[in-house]
């Protein structure tokens, strides 16, 4: 069995382990960097959900296998200019880093292109500032018809990540979304903790970088 099935596995047994049912999130295998050849072997085992984090590399990786594995889910997990979004928006199926308004236009303006609307993730104080989220996400759904789904953080290396995951499930509840988009290969049982539905997993799953 490869490696990162083994890893895979373990991760979930781990959730299993600590949640018991109450908690089922979906796991991205956080892909970037990593060759054809390392990402193949989970998506024959039938694991859909992974993520990116550059668009030239997204679009060179894949393009082909989307075509060829078509329940395969790509999200895009980092800093997305809106000079990027045209190459985003068709390959793509979940948007993790809105974090201003000329995005979201952006975002919203080349959807309606295609015809295609992407599931959308708001990301709180790294991004837009919890002050200003309630005006935002009003604008992103009402005005601009983006499919918000959820908030994600990713929480400053210095701080107590459970402070930063708490205000996320508070915030989440106040706007009435479903879904987080919080915890990553050091910290993603701890967010699970506070209510996570996506953790976004690299090294955990594909090993170090190089």
């Amino acid at each position: 069995m490869h490696k990162s099935i083994n890893n895979l596995t373990t991760i979930k047994e781990q959730i299993k382990s600590r949640f018991k049912q109450s908690f089922n999130p979906q796991i991205i295998a956080v892909s970037k960097t990593f060759k054809k050849n390392e990402i193949k072997p989970l998506i024959s085992h039938g694991h859909i959900h992974f993520g990116e984090n550059k668009v030239q590399e997204s679009i060179e990786k894949w393009t082909d296998m989307k075509n060829l594995f078509q329940n395969v889910k790509l999200h895009m997990i980092g800093k997305l200019q809106t000079n990027k979004v045209k190459y985003v928006i068709p390959l793509f199926d979940y948007i993790h880093s809105l974090d201003n308004l000329k995005l979201a236009e952006k975002i919203s303006e080349e959807q309606k292109k295609i015809d295609k609307f992407l599931k959308i993730f708001i990301q709180v104080n790294s991004g837009i500032d919890p002050k200003d989220l309630k005006d935002f996400y009003i604008k992103c759904i009402s005005d601009l018809k983006l499919d918000v789904i959820g908030l994600m953080c990713i929480p400053p290396q210095d701080g107590d990540v459970k402070v930063y995951f708490s205000q996320m499930l508070k915030f989440k509840n106040s706007l009435g979304l479903q879904e987080l988009s919080m915890g990553m290969s050091s910290d993603y049982l701890d967010a699970i903790e506070y209510g996570s539905t996506f953790v976004r997993i690299g090294s955990k799953i594909f090993g170090n970088r190089t």
